[in-house]
């Protein structure tokens, strides 16, 4: 079976849940934006990352709300 997630897009994810255990991950514009304080959101971010660089990562879900 064929990976679903690129190693380097892996790698990606592992550095944003590093910054986030951290407390130096946040998110927003320019910096300016507050502190991550939820895991999911720091993966969210990793992924988000890995997409914009082309990497091999499965298409956005609906979130639950």
């Amino acid at each position: 079976m064929a990976r679903k997630y690129s190693k380097s897009a892996s790698k990606d994810v592992e550095r944003e849940m590093h910054a986030f255990k951290r407390g130096k991950l946040k998110s927003g514009k320019g910096g300016k934006g507050g502190m991550v304080k939820n895991r999911k959101q720091a993966i969210a971010i990793g992924l988000s990352e890995a997409r914009k660089e082309g990497k091999k990562v499965p298409r956005k879900r609906p979130s639950k709300k």
